[in-house]
């Protein structure tokens, strides 16, 4: 089977982080976000995929020069301007000679959703695309989908305010689609998936949904993106077999961490040093991050190559862009956010 996964978007909800790293590219417990991604799909009998790719593309193509990521061969698009979500869908469809029933994904979902459960309610439902459902607390950041006792679509809600929801039930960004969706995308200009597409099916009723309550995670906030990291050092499997993890922790083999520190929940990347007497709880270092001693850090994340000074405290939650130096004894939380350009 054949996917396109939606890679394009600028990850602003995650700066200082993305402004020279796709936020698909950001690691999870050292493991690049887009290679769980493509193991996920790689289970469920994908092997061919498509990126479909807007902002920083070079850093996907120069990090995967074989064409493969997890065993599953990969080719990009790179949108010749911002095609939003359906123009991007049928940017790559067309690109690449998409001609029989596929898979869309939203690179920046971790879900260990079965995707073969979907193709077959898919099949089972005779309907020209069909949508993954899970169901949220607040569903008013997302597009609400009801459907009727078949799980044909009624309608396709986009972001309502939390107390007109008709549903819980969201879209969780894994679709189902026939070729026959292309023709409805118009070949020019910004069209989006959620507000134009969807609503168009379901007018017809040619769109379904199916819930599941799998994993499922929008990592696109700096508190998304340290929870997924700290769902996956507590036992969460799903999209990769990671090892090393010692007592919910990971550090990287290149990583320095004096013996006298503590981690709790905590990821240490590659060439990390972590002086004496730190304290990490749910904090991630990403690469070439210096801790120096006795510093206290708490539910942050620290870019690569930043200096944390010694006996500085930051708390959730801190961002701390790449290469920039906290000075020593500084105190930091709430929305903090340091670097940018």
């Amino acid at each position: 089977m054949r996917s396109i996964i939606l890679v394009g978007g600028k990850g602003t909800r995650l700066r200082p982080l993305t402004y020279e790293t796709p936020k698909q590219m950001l690691p999870l417990v050292g493991v690049p976000m887009i290679e769980c991604v493509f193991e996920w799909l790689g289970r469920h009998g994908v092997t061919d995929s498509v990126l479909s790719l807007g902002y920083l593309p070079d850093r996907f193509i120069e990090a995967y020069p074989s064409n493969e990521i997890a065993g599953v061969r990969v080719s990009y698009a790179v949108e010749p301007e911002p095609l939003d979500t359906a123009g991007a869908i049928r940017f790559a469809a067309t690109k690449f000679g998409f001609d029989e029933t596929f898979l869309v994904v939203n690179g920046d979902v971790l879900t260990d959703l079965n995707l073969t459960t979907l193709l077959e309610f898919h099949r089972s439902h005779g309907g020209e695309a069909t949508i993954a459902l899970h169901p949220v607390d607040d569903p008013s950041r997302f597009g609400v989908v009801p459907t009727d006792d078949d799980g044909k679509v009624i309608a396709f809600v986009e972001k309502p305010p939390r107390d007109e929801a008709p549903t819980n039930n969201i879209n969780a960004g894994s679709y189902i689609f026939e070729p026959s969706v292309l023709a409805r995308i118009p070949a020019e200009g910004r069209v989006s998936v959620e507000r134009d597409t969807f609503p168009a099916l379901a007018r017809d009723g040619a769109l379904y949904a199916m819930t599941d309550d799998a994993y499922w995670l929008d990592t696109g906030t700096p508190q998304a993106y340290l929870q997924a990291n700290v769902d996956i050092l507590n036992g969460r499997q799903g999209m990769h077999e990671f090892t090393e993890i010692v007592d919910c922790s990971w550090r990287d083999p290149t990583a320095t961490v004096d013996v006298t520190a503590t981690l709790t929940n905590s990821v240490v990347g590659a060439n990390c040093v972590v002086g004496a007497h730190v304290i990490l709880d749910e904090t991630v270092l990403l690469a070439g991050a210096v801790v120096q001693s006795n510093c206290v850090i708490r539910s942050s994340i620290i870019g690569p190559g930043a200096v944390i000074g010694r006996f500085s405290e930051l708390g959730a939650t801190c961002v701390v862009g790449a290469n920039e130096h906290v000075a020593p004894a500084s105190e930091l939380s709430g929305e903090v956010r340091l670097g940018g350009v």
